[in-house]
């Protein structure tokens, strides 16, 4: 994937995680685009070490991994961070 698609897929992903896990974030929209685009990363990560395929492409799926990723990053960043969710 080039450079856009992964921002894009990034701010997807990361747009869609801040909805499914809402709360106060330090960082604002700049965090939540970083964040989307590790969740990506570590999403395809994840998903290619345990046989599912990675982050292929703009598709259903991959944008699926991207946001799982996301979610997960998320979570983490606000547990080690100190914000309130």
């Amino acid at each position: 994937m080039g450079i856009l698609t992964w921002i894009i897929v990034g701010l997807i992903a990361g747009a869609i995680a801040k909805a499914i896990h809402p709360g106060k974030d330090p960082g604002g929209f700049i965090v939540t685009m970083l964040i989307g685009i590790a969740g990506a990363i570590v999403g395809g990560f994840i998903s290619s070490a345990l046989g599912f395929g990675g982050v292929d492409g703009f598709n259903i799926g991959s944008l699926f991994i991207a946001i799982l990723g996301a979610v997960l990053l998320l979570f983490l960043y606000r547990k080690f961070s100190g914000s309130k969710t």
